[in-house]
């Protein structure tokens, strides 16, 4: 797998695999988030080809606001799990932030989807003591 900033024309497949990935939900419009993302960091924002064909299998988006990096849509296809892609998407978002200053990583998982825990715990993320609150200020 190759690593490379998201394009324009990686739309299409991106939100494909998004969906293929469960990670797609009823109110985030996954084209109103790729274009906010464009607004914002766009470097932070990248996917995984396969070699040859070019095709996305992979993405994974990266922010920083100066306190805290975040990753959110890390996504690896399920035909392509196992291979240390999902593991190589981590690895160079982390050095895009900390090439940054960033001192530390937030994500987020959604509490039934054990297969993302473990992969997160994996390569060293640690449950946090927190909880998350959200407020909507767009509805999409």
């Amino acid at each position: 797998m190759q690593i490379r900033a998201f394009e324009e024309g990686d739309t299409e497949e991106v939100v494909a695999l998004w969906r293929l990935c469960g990670l797609t939900r009823p109110w985030n419009d996954p084209r109103r988030d790729i274009a906010r993302k464009l607004q914002v960091q766009r470097e932070l924002f990248l996917v995984g080809v396969e070699e040859g064909n070019g095709e996305v299998i992979a993405s994974i988006m990266a922010g920083y606001e100066g306190h805290r990096g975040w990753v959110n849509y890390l996504a690896v296809h399920p035909d392509a799990r196992g291979a240390g892609h999902g593991r190589a998407l981590m690895n160079e978002a982390e050095a895009l932030l900390l090439a940054r200053g960033c001192p530390k990583v937030n994500l987020l998982v959604r509490g039934e989807n054990a297969e993302a825990r473990g992969f997160y715990e994996a390569i060293g993320y640690q449950i946090d003591d927190v909880v998350a609150f959200g407020k909507r200020l767009i509805a999409d």
